[in-house]
């Protein structure tokens, strides 16, 4: 008896009033107690990506969950609140920068203070402390409602502390050193860093809101042969629409009328742009740039091409990586420790000295330099860069697990036809009978193949019009599975294929045209010969085509440290012939579509970590079984959703930039987590040792975050091969 598994929904959902990791952290934990939900909460993208039971909970409980620790959640909207939340951070900023700069004037330098002059100190901190940050004091009653602490938390207590110390030292009248300007400067200056990290986070993630905003606005759409100017939300499947030249192409679709070159440049991440013709399939946003095409619509709104990669890199930047979770656990615990080291401080330096003054200064240190944000935006913001820049170069990066296993690769396997080759067959030679025109040739075997399916067949007939143009009408026709093909053609017997073939008419090739055969089949290429009227005619030598950028790329990915493969279903010597052309040692060829994953484990048997790439629905199951998949986007659906990376793009060198972009991201994140754990194992001591200002702490705080983000946000710059070599 089998038992119905519950189908599953995911969901994402914007949440608000994060203020850190620790944030982030708590409200992970409440939605994961719920039966049946799986969340992970992002603090950069300040989303939460949730997997749920909708038997068990509704989307209103995963909501009134968040809503009930104090913070807003909501379905995701079309309205970006970042620049918003901004410039309402930008105001308070202003007006505490204004308010606390004549503070620390005359708070700093002596010649300026005159008698009562801490009356103004108390007038001008004031404002600063409960107007500019309330957003610290607001999140810090709420969160200790719920018996919670946050980085606002040792915020608002270290400013409060700090002020109402002076406060009653001043209407006391007691002979104390006061700190309204520490209470005033470490508010303005996290707001600072606040400011400073809300617009590089929003510049962290432009590059995936830039190829949102790529898509056309409006489409011509064909009504009754009229063009009608209609919003392309209006499409609809089998619409057809018109591009004119230099216009973005509106929705994803086939080329029904009309040649020209497309530019796909913001989604594969070529420069050069790529001829279209009738049968041809075009992506929505991306530029025709001459001829007129009409197309017809085969993929709109959320199933486009377009949407599919903005929907891959939210989700790959939703998730985390396994690194991420140790940091999650030590943010979880970092705050209630950080306070309670505190008043450790305090309490000893009191039993210590009993100076009053010391102690206090460096508790509020403590509480101010120990921030976890830096920890927090460390992971999310690398991935949000690398993801989105991945997205500008046609490199899907499917979750953030995958970065780890780029590190790892020491093997990369590559299926032959349709990644090292083009997965077409091309003429290349085609050689004459001695007596036997070129063209005539040409005509006749060309006219007879082309009422033929097969592959071989149709590259022949294609060749053929494109050199001697309209073909003639066959008279008759028969396919021999497996031989080739028999037609009358101008009242003339053509046979087309296998030596075989012509045999069982008593036809054999003469001594030189035999020698070219057996010549070109020792290459690896296949030939294919022709008769007329029971004479040989000729050979057409076709062959599978390198692309032409393989052999750089295989050279770059040694270069990276990893031995290629190739793995093919074709005989050793073709494969031989393609591998030693491209620069490959190891083949493995004759393998079966279903045996490509037995390879696979038989090579992470011999101890190897495995990295395959291919492109078909045969190629599925190895590369889900290799430790990591990379698909080319040229190829079936079936082998994008087996892989961890997919390259929109059928250049080769994709992968060697999908691998350098991953490691160099891990590297980054690598990179943030240790100067942000370095910052505060170093800081936190010097804090406890009273050597460090309450103030430059609050600077040093704020310049740890910006610093991790603004690192992150070197992973813009990454230029890939095809960029360099172009």
């Amino acid at each position: 008896m089998s038992v119905a598994v519950p189908e599953r929904q995911r969901l994402r959902l914007d949440v608000e009033g994060m203020t850190c990791a620790s944030c982030a952290a708590r409200i992970e934990r409440k939605l994961n107690k719920l039966d049946g939900v799986e969340a992970t909460v992002n603090y950069a993208t300040e989303e939460a990506a949730v997997s749920f039971d909708p038997s068990a909970v509704s989307v209103d409980d995963l909501i009134a969950t968040v809503e009930a620790i104090g913070y807003h959640a909501a379905l995701p909207s079309d309205v970006a609140d970042a620049p918003d939340a901004a410039r309402a951070v930008r105001t308070r900023l202003a007006v505490a920068a204004v308010l606390t700069a004549p503070l620390v004037a005359f708070t700093m330098v002596t010649p300026l203070r005159f008698d009562g002059w801490e009356w103004l100190a108390l007038a001008l901190a004031t404002p600063v402390v409960f107007w500019a940050g309330a957003g610290f004091h607001r999140a810090t009653l709420l969160n200790a409602r719920h018996g919670a602490a946050t980085m606002d938390t040792l915020i608002s207590v270290g400013t409060l502390a700090a002020w109402t110390w002076s406060t009653v030292v001043l209407v006391g009248g007691i002979d104390a050193h006061t700190y309204f300007e520490v209470a005033a400067v470490i508010t303005t200056l996290i707001l600072l860093g606040r400011w400073l990290e809300l617009r590089a986070r929003g510049r962290s993630s432009e590059a995936i809101r830039a190829l949102l905003e790529l898509g056309a606005k409006e489409a011509r759409a064909l009504r009754d042969g009229e063009e009608v100017l209609v919003p392309v939300a209006q499409l609809a499947v089998g619409d057809l629409f018109v591009v004119r030249p230099g216009e973005k192409i509106a929705t994803d679709g086939v080329v029904v009328e009309g040649l020209s070159a497309v530019d796909q440049s913001m989604l594969t991440g070529e420069p050069v742009p790529v001829e279209v013709g009738p049968s041809a399939e075009v992506a929505g946003a991306t530029i025709n740039a001459s001829g007129r095409l009409v197309v017809r619509a085969t993929k709109v709104g959320a199933d486009t091409a377009l949407a599919q990669i903005a929907r891959l890199v939210a989700e790959a930047q939703a998730g985390k990586a396994p690194i991420q979770r140790l940091v999650d656990r030590v943010s979880a615990v970092f705050v209630p420790v950080v306070i309670g080291l505190a008043l450790a401080t305090l309490a000893g330096w009191l039993l210590a000295t009993g100076d009053v003054s010391a102690a206090f200064t460096a508790a509020v240190a403590v509480l101010i330099i120990a921030c976890p944000c830096a920890l927090g935006l460390a992971t999310p913001t690398a991935l949000m860069v690398g993801t989105g820049r991945g997205a500008q170069l046609g490199i899907l990066i499917k979750g953030p697990e995958v970065l780890e296993q780029t590190r790892l690769i020491t093997t990369i396997v590559l299926d032959k036809t349709g990644t090292v080759t083009e997965g077409r067959m091309w003429v290349e030679d085609v050689v004459p009978a001695v007596g036997v025109e070129h063209d005539e040739l040409l005509r006749l075997a060309g006219a007879a193949e082309a009422a033929s399916e097969h592959p071989i067949a149709q590259a022949i007939a294609a060749h053929a019009r494109e050199a001697v143009g309209q073909l003639p009408t066959v008279e008759s026709f028969a396919s021999r599975a497996g031989l080739g093909v028999e037609a009358v053609v101008e009242s003339r017997a053509v046979v087309v294929g296998r030596p075989a073939m012509l045999a069982e008419w008593a036809i054999e090739l003469d001594a030189r045209l035999a020698e070219r055969f057996a010549a070109e089949e020792s290459r690896g290429r296949t030939v294919v010969a022709v008769a007329v009227d029971g004479k040989p005619a000729g050979l057409f030598v076709v062959a599978d085509r390198l692309k032409p950028t393989s052999a750089a790329a295989v050279a770059e990915l040694r270069r990276l440290g990893l031995e290629p493969v190739l793995l093919t279903g074709d005989n050793e010597r073709t494969a031989q012939t393609v591998a030693g052309e491209v620069g490959i040692d190891r083949v493995r060829a004759n393998v079966l579509p279903g045996d490509k994953s037995s390879e696979v484990q038989a090579m992470q048997d011999a101890g190897e970590v495995v990295a395959m790439v291919g492109d078909g629905v045969n190629d599925a199951p190895a590369l889900a079984q290799a430790d990591l998949g990379l698909a080319i986007g040229t190829g079936t659906d079936v082998a994008i959703e087996a892989s961890d990376l997919t390259l929109v793009s059928g250049d080769l060198r994709a992968a060697a930039d999908a691998i350098r972009l991953s490691r160099r991201t891990l590297g980054t994140i690598k990179g943030n987590l240790f100067w942000a754990f370095a910052y505060n194992v170093a800081a936190i001591p010097l804090a406890i040792a009273g050597l460090l200002d309450p103030m430059i702490a609050a600077a040093a705080m704020a310049f740890s975050s910006v610093f991790v983000v603004t690192n992150s946000l070197r992973l813009r710059r990454f230029r890939s091969i095809r960029e360099v070599t172009t």
